[in-house]
């Protein structure tokens, strides 16, 4: 069977800490366009590294390989390193050189074990930092123009390293009761309050992020067809790319999730998925699902796909190679994590990790 480009439309999952031979062979045959890691592919730094120079040998096409590094408990490479300060915690401190150095450790850090784009920043406002939506921690600011000003110094960092950047989540999630790992959240939210809020911060970024990520969340003054902002083309096509101006990449968040699955067919997700304006379908957990949806993108008209595969080339286009890996390289970066923590936390808080509240939101896993 001759190879697709159906399957550079999608960022998939990997299913351990080593490329076993039957993923490898389903990745060879599929092509994927980008991988994500969890904590399920870290054990050493060594290990990391061999996976992700692996992955890259199996793709003829220069593959997009990412990971969530925000800080704080979403940190995937905490578990064999130092674990950054979060959004929040950074916030607090109110010192924007302090978030410039984390973006700036963080792409390097990133650059070093061949991670060429990093699902971050949050561009979220915290209206409650104790709201239960799996954002606990992870907003750089309880304002929109707070959020622009240090998210962007984070932003404007971690690009001038290399590594590319993702706005997350359009078009707003902050308002959400709901988690969407488990159930699709539905907001009342008129369009002139989110125009002062959520849209106000997105459009500040539209000009600056690579990337943006598409929320699992329906709101009422955006979107009359009932879709989730993941799936709406009013959303994607209609405010974030015509409106906005938009011309990066577009990628949902997983459609492995709750949000997604208890209320559409697959098969159906991946063509509206499409349709609706995204670049790249995020598929984390089941690797599996990857080979059903490249049948059911290659079912699609080839049309449908162009505009999508464009926008992937010239994205792909900006991708960087990886640095060389050493591991006094990585414990050089990995001090520099450690005083940043100190810098901002103090000595005695520095010393005391993130909590594992997986069990409260799956975020940690996802």
């Amino acid at each position: 069977m001759p190879l697709s480009d159906a399957g550079q439309l999608l960022l998939v999952g990997v299913p351990g800490a080593e490329l076993d031979s039957q993923t490898a062979e389903v990745f060879r045959k599929l092509q994927p366009g980008g991988f994500i890691l969890f904590g399920r592919n870290i054990k050493t730094p060594q290990q990391l590294r061999k996976l992700i120079d692996d992955l890259r040998d199996l793709s003829q096409v220069e593959p997009i390989i990412t990971i969530d590094q925000e800080g704080g408990r979403v940190s995937r490479l905490r578990l064999i390193g130092n674990e950054p300060p979060n959004a929040v915690q950074l916030r607090d401190r109110n010192d924007l050189d302090l978030i410039r150095k984390h973006g700036d450790i963080t792409g390097r850090l990133l650059r070093l074990f061949g991670f060429n784009l990093d699902l971050c920043p949050v561009l979220d406002i915290s209206f409650d930092d104790e709201a239960d939506n799996s954002l606990k921690g992870r907003c750089y600011g309880r304002t929109a123009q707070e959020v622009v000003e240090k998210a962007g110094a984070f932003n404007e960092a971690i690009r001038a390293t290399g590594v590319l950047s993702c706005g997350k989540h359009f078009p707003g999630y902050t308002c959400a009761s709901l988690d969407p790992h488990h159930e699709l959240p539905r907001i009342e939210r008129t369009r002139q309050e989110l125009e002062e809020n959520e849209l106000y911060v997105f459009r500040k970024f539209a000009k600056t992020v690579d990337s943006m990520m598409i929320g699992h969340i329906s709101i009422s003054g955006l979107e009359d067809g009932g879709f989730p902002g993941s799936l709406s083309p009013q959303i994607i096509n209609g405010l974030l790319r015509e409106e906005m101006g938009f011309d990066g990449l577009v990628m949902t968040d997983d459609l492995d999730m709750g949000a997604i699955l208890n209320h559409y067919g697959f098969d159906e997700t991946m063509r509206q998925g499409i349709v609706a304006g995204n670049d790249m379908l995020m598929l984390c957990h089941r690797v599996e699902l990857a080979t059903q949806a490249v049948a059911a993108l290659e079912g699609m008209d080839s049309a449908a796909l162009a505009p999508a595969l464009e926008r992937m080339h010239k994205f792909k286009s900006k991708l960087v190679a990886p640095d060389a890996f050493s591991e006094a390289a990585f414990q050089a970066v990995d001090q520099e994590i450690w005083d940043l923590r100190v810098a901002v936390l103090g000595e005695e808080l520095a010393a005391s990790r993130s909590p594992e509240d997986g069990k409260r939101s799956p975020v940690e896993l996802y």
